[in-house]
């Protein structure tokens, strides 16, 4: 379909064009009560071809190679990139179709562009960063991210703006809110950016569960890596071989687990055993949730062996 429009696109300009030249050579509209129809009228149609040509360029080249890329993020930098440079050639064709200068309307681009970048410095920033963004790719669409005080998934990255489908907010849990946030791309060239997913595809999460000091902690420590390896093991043994590939590949020199850790800390009236696994950024929450309802399921059949704190502190 996209390749079916660009070629009409591209049919219509050529046609226009044809009309334009035509309208030039034949004898002028003098039946019109308007001065200089001809020319009014060949100027259009000259215009029209150049905008319709170009739309007709753009659409098939984003049938023939957007449609082509299978990495959805790739495609959006390349079909960006597209709409970049065939839109900057279509509006200089279209000017100098007006001006019959296009050599002018060049000079004059730079006339302009030099005077505006005081009054738009901001914009001209944010698209600083999109290319940056496009370069350097410190985040691409899908990833989660923070960017300053803002958390969320990646949904489009303009050439001002990043638009981010919100996680948090008013929620407790780091979940879609439902709600959109766009911010402006030049604040990757002034703020942190956090990627969850930038070293690869998985991220650390610690699910904290509290018991008494009556409790048999060691049983509740093999008892934690045990659910947790029936929950995660496999995915993690996979994960962790990506990661130690990932790490290799880097100057970091890191000692990494075999499979899912549990660290203990003492707290006032209780102790909190703080379980350690690999997981998808984007499900970390339904992860956790999933661990947290067996491991209280599997702690309340052993009474015997496992109490739970009471104080008015916890």
């Amino acid at each position: 379909m996209s390749r079916r429009l660009g070629l009409g696109a591209f049919a219509a300009g050529l046609l226009a064009a044809v009309l334009s030249w035509l309208v030039r050579a034949t004898t002028p509209l003098s039946d019109l009560d308007v001065p200089n129809a001809d020319l009014l009228l060949s100027t259009g149609l000259s215009a029209a071809a150049v905008a319709l040509v170009a739309y007709g360029v753009y659409r098939f080249l984003a049938a023939f190679l957007v449609a082509r890329i299978a990495d959805r993020r790739r495609a959006h930098d390349v079909r960006n990139v597209l709409r970049l440079g065939v839109g900057g050639v279509a509006l200089v064709g279209v000017l100098g179709a007006f001006t019959d200068q296009w050599l002018g309307v060049l000079v004059s681009f730079g006339v302009i562009g030099f005077a505006v970048t005081f009054a738009l410095q901001q914009p001209i920033l944010s698209f600083i960063g999109w290319f940056y963004i496009l370069v350097s790719r410190p985040y691409a669409v899908g990833d989660r991210v923070n960017i300053g005080s803002v958390s969320g998934d990646v949904a489009e990255v303009g050439f001002l703006v990043t638009t981010l489908w919100e996680t948090g907010g008013p929620l407790a849990s780091n979940q879609p809110s439902g709600r959109t946030v766009t911010v402006p791309n030049s604040l990757v060239l002034s703020s942190e950016v956090v990627n969850y997913g930038a070293l690869f595809d998985r991220v650390w999460t610690e699910v904290p569960v509290q018991v008494s000091y009556e409790t048999d902690l060691p049983f509740v420590r093999q008892l934690l890596l045990d659910v947790a390896d029936e929950e995660v093991g496999d995915d993690m043994d996979a994960a962790m071989e990506r990661y130690r590939d990932r790490l290799r590949e880097s100057p970091l020199d890191l000692d990494v687990a075999d499979g899912p850790t549990v660290n203990v800390a003492q707290e006032e009236s209780w102790v909190v055993f703080r379980l350690r696994v690999l997981v998808p950024p984007t499900r970390a929450q339904r992860v956790k949730n999933r661990l947290y309802e067996r491991v209280l399921d599997r702690l309340g059949d052993h009474p015997d062996r496992v109490s739970f704190p009471v104080s008015r502190n916890r």
